[in-house]
C-alpha cells in the first residue's frame, strides 16, 4: 500500500470529524470514562498536523486548503474550524484540572488491574503518568503556536478572551508538565552481583564472554556518564544507591510516574502542591522512549522560531535536554555494546527491572537508538543493522511473516505487552500498563529511520516495510458506526485475538498514525537520494546527447522547415533541463537525455531513409 501522507491523513481527519462532532459539536464519548492520556491523543490527531504541516494549517482561515475543509465540514465552515478547536482545547484544560486550578495528568482507564477480580480505586486512576506529560508537552506546544498565529488578525471580543484564557491554561500545563518529567527521571543504582546487575550483565555480554569483563567494560565505558548524571542532576531527582562508588551498576530513564524519591522543583509559576510520587525509582523502557519523544518538541526548530517558552521553561527544558542526552547515550551504550553482534540484534530484549522479555521492548530500544543515531551523525553501517532489527520485528510480529496455527505472536497486538507499575500497590491494587501499539510504533520507527538514511538501498528496504506495516494497519481499521476508518480492530488481520470493544476507538493506535502520515510527509519534503554511478552515467548521456545535438545543427534545412525548428528548439530545452537538475536528481537527467536521444536518433533515421530514396 502506498504512503500517501496527504490523502491519508485527510482520510483520518474526515473519520474524526464524523465520530467526535457528529452534530457540530464536540464530543469525548467512550462511556463517560476519563484520561487525560486518552483526551491529549484525540486531540493530537487534529492538532499536530494543523501545526507540522502547512498545508493542513487551522490557525488562519484565510490560508486553509480546500480538501481541508471538506474533511472537516461537520466542524463547520472555513472560520468556525478554529473557535471550535479554541473551545475543546479550552474544555480540556479545564477538564483536566483540579479544584485547586492545578493540572493533573491522570492515567485514568488507561490503568489497569493486575489481578482481574479487582478495580483500580480512584485514588490510583488519578495518578499521573509519564505518557500524560510528554503528551501534554506537545499537545501545549502545539496550541501555543496555534494561538501564535490565531490571535495575529482581529477577532470577536469574546474569541480574544478565550484565546488569553487558553493561553494562560496552556502555558501553566506546559509547566507542570516539564516540572513532573524531570521528577518521573531516576537513577537506579545496583550491585553487579545483585539480580539486576546479574541481569543487566548477561543482556549485554549475551554470554560470549566471562561477566567479570563484561564489568569491567561496563563501569569503563559508563563513567563519563556517571560523572555527568553526579555534578549536574541537580533538580528534582534524587539518586537512590551510591552513585559515586565506580563498582556499582546503574540504568537512568522514565519511571512510570513521578517516583516517590524525587523532591519538589521550584518555580515561580503557580502550579499547585506537587503530589508526593508513587512509582519505585527502576526506568521503565516504555516510558522512557515516550519521555524521550515529547522533550524533544522542545526544541523543534518550531518551538525556538516562535518562542513558545518563557525564560523559566526555557531553564526547566536545559535540564529535560541534559536528561534527554544522558538517557540516549546510555541505551545506545547498552545496545552496540561489545564487537560483533549487537545485545539489540539477540531478539528479544530483556528488561533488567521488570524481569520481561519481549520483541516490542527491542522496538522501544531501536527508536532510542535512531534518535542517539540523528543526535550524533551514526554511521550508514548502523542504520542498516537497525532496518534489519525492524525487518526481523515485522516478521516476528507477523505484519510481513504468515501467521501459524495458534499463533503467540498475536498477542504482541492482542491483548498487548502489559507492564507491572511498581509502587502502584501502595494505594490499591497492583496496576498495570498495556501496550497495543505494536504495529504502529514498528511504522513509526521504519518511517524514521528511512528519513535518516542517506543511502538508496536501507531507504528502499525502510519504504517497503512501511508500505506493508501501513497495508496491516489499514486493514484494522473499524468498519461501522460513529468510529468507522479509525482504529483499531486486530481481529481484522489476526481472527484468533480477543474481540474487540466495536465501539471504543483506541486514540493510541490512531495519534501514532497521525505521526507517521506527519513524518512520511517530511520524508517525502526532502530531495531523492543521488547515486553516484547514476550521476556519472547521468553525465555521460548528457553529454552524447549535447554532441549529437551540436552535430545535427550543422545539417543544412530550409527556413520553411517549421516542423524541424520545434524539434530541436523541444530538444535544446530538455538538454538544459536535464544539466540543471543532474546533481539532484541523476535519474530525472537520464530520461530527459534518453528522450533526447531518442529524438535525435529519428531524425538520422529519417535523412538516412530520405537518402536512400532518391
Amino acid at each position: 500500500m502506498q504512503i500517501q501522507p496527504r490523502q491519508q491523513l485527510l482520510e483520518i481527519w474526515q473519520a474524526i470529524g464524523r465520530h467526535s462532532f457528529p452534530a457540530g459539536e464536540w464530543e469525548w464519548g467512550d462511556d463517560g470514562r476519563q484520561s487525560s492520556v486518552a483526551d491529549s491523543e484525540r486531540l493530537l490527531c487534529l492538532l499536530y498536523p494543523a501545526t507540522e504541516i502547512p498545508e493542513f494549517r487551522l490557525d488562519d482561515p484565510d490560508t486553509t486548503d480546500a480538501d481541508v475543509l471538506t474533511a472537516l465540514r461537520t466542524v463547520g465552515s472555513r472560520s468556525d474550524i478554529p473557535v471550535r478547536l479554541l473551545e475543546v482545547l479550552h474544555d480540556y484544560m479545564r477538564t483536566h484540572t483540579d479544584e485547586k486550578k492545578s493540572p493533573t495528568f491522570a492515567g485514568g482507564h488507561y490503568f489497569s488491574s493486575a489481578d482481574e477480580k479487582d478495580e483500580p480505586t480512584p485514588e490510583q486512576l488519578a495518578v499521573g503518568v509519564v505518557d500524560s506529560y510528554s503528551m501534554s508537552v506537545t499537545l501545549c506546544l502545539a496550541t501555543l503556536g496555534f494561538l501564535k498565529v490565531f490571535t495575529t488578525k482581529p477577532r470577536r471580543a469574546e474569541v480574544r478572551e478565550l484565546a488569553e484564557e487558553l493561553r494562560a491554561a496552556t502555558s501553566l500545563r506546559l509547566t507542570a508538565a516539564m516540572v513532573s518529567l524531570l521528577r518521573a527521571f531516576t537513577v537506579s543504582v545496583f550491585d553487579s552481583e545483585s539480580s539486576q546487575g546479574e541481569a543487566l550483565v548477561g543482556l549485554v555480554g549475551q554470554g560470549r564472554i566471562p561477566d567479570r569483563l563484561v564489568v569491567q567494560q561496563l563501569q569503563r565505558r559508563l563513567k563519563p556518564l556517571r560523572a555527568t548524571i553526579r555534578d549536574r542532576f541537580t533538580i528534582g531527582v534524587d539518586i537512590v544507591g551510591d552513585l559515586d562508588d565506580e563498582n556499582q551498576l546503574f540504568e537512568c530513564g522514565w519511571s512510570w510516574s513521578v517516583v516517590d524519591t524525587a523532591p519538589p522543583v521550584d518555580t515561580t509559576v503557580p502550579i499547585g502542591q506537587q503530589p508526593a510520587g508513587v512509582a519505585q525509582p527502576v526506568p521503565y523502557l516504555y516510558f522512557t522512549v515516550s519521555a524521550l519523544d515529547g522533550i524533544v518538541d522542545l526544541f523543534s526548530d518550531r518551538t525556538l522560531t516562535l518562542g513558545l517558552l518563557s525564560p523559566e521553561q526555557q531553564s526547566l527544558a536545559e535540564a529535560l535536554r541534559l536528561r534527554w542526552e544522558i538517557t540516549q547515550r546510555y541505551w545506545s551504550l547498552l545496545a552496540r555494546f561489545g564487537e560483533g553482534r549487537w545485545p539489540l540484534e539477540d531478539i528479544p530484549w530483556r528488561t533488567t527491572g521488570q524481569r520481561l522479555e519481549s520483541e516490542y521492548f527491542t522496538l522501544l530500544v531501536t527508536a532510542i537508538l535512531a534518535q542517539d543515531h540523528q543526535r550524533r551523525r551514526g554511521s550508514e553501517d548502523d542504520l542498516s543493522r537497525m532496518a534489519t532489527v525492524l525487518e526481523r520485528l515485522a516478521e516476528r510480529g507477523r505484519i510481513t511473516g504468515r501467521m501459524t496455527g495458534r499463533d503467540g505472536a498475536v498477542a504482541l497486538h492482542s491483548p498487548g505487552v502489559r507492564l507491572p507499575l511498581h509502587g502502584s500497590d501502595r494505594i490499591g491494587p497492583p496496576m498495570q500498563w498495556t501496550m497495543r501499539d505494536f504495529s504502529a510504533q514498528l511504522l513509526k520507527r521504519t518511517i524514521q529511520l528511512g528519513t535518516l538514511s542517506r543511502t538508496i538501498p536501507v531507504r528502499d528496504r525502510m519504504l517497503r516495510l512501511g508500505e506493508t506495516s501501513l497495508e496491516h494497519l489499514w486493514l484494522r481499521r473499524l468498519r461501522s458506526g460513529r468510529s468507522s476508518k479509525l482504529w483499531d480492530d486486530v481481529t481484522a488481520v489476526f481472527p484468533e485475538a480477543p474481540l474487540p470493544q466495536a465501539t471504543v476507538v483506541s486514540w493510541s493506535a490512531t495519534e501514532r498514525l497521525v505521526e507517521c502520515m506527519v513524518a512520511a510527509r517530511s520524508l517525502y519534503q526532502e530531495p531523492p537520494l543521488r547515486s553516484a554511478e547514476l550521476t556519472l552515467h547521468a553525465n555521460s548521456l548528457i553529454s552524447e546527447a549535447s554532441h549529437l545535438f551540436g552535430k545535427e545543427l550543422l545539417v543544412p534545412s530550409s527556413s520553411a522547415d517549421g516542423t524541424r525548428a520545434i524539434a530541436l528548439k523541444t530538444i535544446e530545452v530538455a538538454l538544459r533541463r536535464a544539466r540543471e537538475v543532474v546533481d539532484e536528481r541523476p535519474s530525472t537527467a537520464c530520461a530527459l537525455a534518453l528522450q533526447v536521444l531518442v529524438e535525435l536518433d529519428a531524425m538520422i533515421m529519417g535523412r538516412r531513409a530520405a537518402a536512400r530514396g532518391m
